[in-house]
């Protein structure tokens, strides 16, 4: 059944499974490591606009994403 849990679950799952991408030892395999969004000067691809996004995510996200997944494991232990 879809509920606002499992929305909120999910949300939750994506935004680790962002957080854990390692640049040199994943994205650097499919040629979005660090050094392919720094090629040109022009106007931004969405390939560029993606790993931005990427990074400014682990970036932000980090320390609240602890406590987020804290909070889901309890309420998990709790309520099943």
């Amino acid at each position: 059944m879809f509920t606002l849990w499992t929305l909120i679950e999910s949300s939750l799952l994506c935004l680790n499974a962002v957080c854990i991408l390692h640049e040199e030892r994943f994205l650097a395999k499919f040629g979005w490591g660090r050094q392919a969004g720094q090629q040109d000067f022009g106007a931004p691809t969405a390939k560029d606009q993606v790993l931005n996004l990427i990074r400014s995510i682990r970036t932000v996200a980090k320390i609240p994403l602890i406590f987020l997944n804290i909070i889901a494991i309890i309420f998990k232990l709790l309520l099943g």
